[in-house]
């Protein structure tokens, strides 16, 4: 990989993205379609390369947090249906019709403002089934269902509901709000309401409840590359789509004793080599990081050494032989997930993943070359 400037950088592989979508829907079967879930810039991905990669491998649509994010999509020229989960804030009704988007709906005085007598607004209504966030309670969806029905502009063309658990949905809880969703599907249907679109799973849901599938799921960690939990790593079968890299652009060899980093919460216990690595907590590397996690410099593991600071990490690489200024470093992608940079940072994969900063470039890329 030759890369001018800087040399932190998000490689990702579309091969990987690709992958990973075409194993949700060996899991789900042909009669499911798959809501690729591309907001946050795709997990950290860029969300318009991540997009097009998704429907290559036969997504049938995108979910969204936002308006603005399905505007970014249609601006690109995808032209796949797109699913604003987050629903549409007062001001956006005018985008939502310009960029034919399918919106989330669970408010009466959202829904007069969406309808549209230039094009009917594709509406998915929202059910809260246990996680306490968004959406309608249950002993009004058939009422909402009936009001929306009734207002011209407006075609209901989905239901949905959102499982409280990311990892576990194996749990008494997360039956119970299945249970829950499918009787709301049911009031739906007692009134005539049969939308096309059914969904509740996430990516645990894809592949540990069968039984929410319904008529479509709405993967997200694992189009990426991690299972939301580890005991459905094996099942998962994916293929981690973004590295985070940079190279080493100092190397000193100091005598024990020697502090590293700010205040000096580091402190060599022999003589030792510290590499300075052009990257930090600006970047979306986390402060947590500091004295606490590792990465892979000639493929083996090397500890940060001291605070992680805006700009710069410090790193021991003295069990590291042969080790150069401008060797590849990896930060979690190849050979250390970025599920175990959370672990190490108190946190979770996706917030690793989303966290990496407007100012690493993405590179996309078919498959990741060398380090």
């Amino acid at each position: 990989m030759h890369i001018h400037g800087r040399p932190t950088v998000a490689e990702v592989s579309l091969a990987a993205l690709r992958h990973n979508c075409r194993r949700v829907r060996e899991l789900v079967g042909p009669g499911v379609a798959v809501l690729a879930v591309v907001k946050a810039d795709a997990y950290g991905h860029g969300a318009v390369p991540a997009a097009r990669a998704f429907l290559a491998a036969g997504a049938w649509g995108l979910g969204v947090s936002s308006v603005a994010e399905g505007a970014e999509l249609r601006r690109a020229g995808v032209s796949a249906p797109i699913v604003v989960l987050g629903g549409v804030f007062a001001g956006e009704e005018q985008a939502v019709v310009a960029g034919d988007l399918e919106v989330a709906l669970w408010d009466a005085d959202r829904a007069r403002a969406l309808a549209s007598p230039s094009r009917p607004v594709r509406v998915h209504l929202k059910v809260d089934t246990g996680m306490t966030r968004l959406g309608l309670d249950l002993a009004r969806v058939r009422e909402f269902g009936e009001l929306v029905r009734g207002t011209p502009g407006l075609e209901i063309a989905g239901v949905f509901s959102h499982f409280a658990s990311a990892d576990a949905v194996d749990t008494a809880a997360a039956r119970a709000q299945a249970a829950r969703f499918a009787g709301a599907v049911e009031a739906l249907a007692a009134a005539g309401i049969r939308p096309r679109h059914v969904h509740l799973a996430n990516s645990a849901g894809v592949l540990a409840a069968p039984g929410a599938h319904f008529t479509m799921v709405r993967p997200g960690i694992m189009l990426y590359g991690y299972a939301p939990a580890s005991h459905l790593a094996e099942r998962a079968a994916i293929r981690h789509a973004l590295r985070l890299s940079t190279a080493i652009t100092q190397i000193r060899r100091v005598p024990a004793g020697t502090p590293v980093s700010y205040a000096g919460t580091f402190v060599t216990a022999r003589p030792s080599t510290i590499a300075t690595l052009p990257v930090g907590y600006a970047d979306g590397y986390h402060r947590l990081a500091s004295n606490r996690a590792q990465v892979v410099v000639r493929g083996r593991r090397a500890p940060v050494a001291g605070r992680v600071c805006m700009d710069h990490t410090m790193i021991d690489v003295t069990g590291v032989d042969g080790v150069e200024r401008g060797d590849r470093v990896v930060l979690f992608g190849d050979g250390l997930g970025a599920d175990e940079l959370a672990a190490w940072c108190e946190t979770i994969s996706y917030e690793m993943l989303t966290a990496v900063g407007r100012r690493v470039p993405r590179v996309h890329v078919e498959e990741w070359g060398d380090a």
